[in-house]
């Protein structure tokens, strides 16, 4: 079974930057796929990113060109750099892993993964 540890995040005001870390164990991990979720209270979590077929990545329009999914194979560690933050970013943060082999579509949802960290929240101040 694949375990993720998630870290990284914080009080942050408006403009500022986070790095979110997740890490991964139990498998190996170039094969999966590793997604970001985020969720605020009263709402469905939302995704944000994820990381598929080697290098490539995918974001959701809100977020592309502030935040960056890279991913450290050697070290089993997915990461999330989050810039230029605005207030409506503010939610606790997921990572998601799966290895299931599917159209990138798929990874939009999150019954597209089956393996998922604890939450980190990010908070950014105005």
């Amino acid at each position: 079974q694949v375990q993720l540890v998630e870290s990284g995040g914080g009080l942050v005001q408006a403009g500022g930057s986070l790095r979110l870390s997740c890490a991964a164990s139990g498998r190996t991990f170039s094969n999966y796929t590793m997604g970001w979720f985020r969720q605020v209270p009263g709402k469905e979590r939302e995704f944000v990113g994820f990381s598929w077929s080697g290098v490539k990545t995918y974001y959701r329009d809100s977020v592309k060109d502030r935040f960056t999914i890279s991913r450290d194979n050697a070290k089993n560690t997915v990461y999330l750099q989050m810039n230029s933050l605005k207030p409506e970013d503010t939610a606790v943060y997921y990572c998601a892993a799966t290895d299931r082999r599917a159209s990138p579509r798929t990874y939009y949802y999150s019954r597209g993964y089956d393996y998922w960290g604890q939450g980190t929240q990010v908070t950014v101040s105005s």
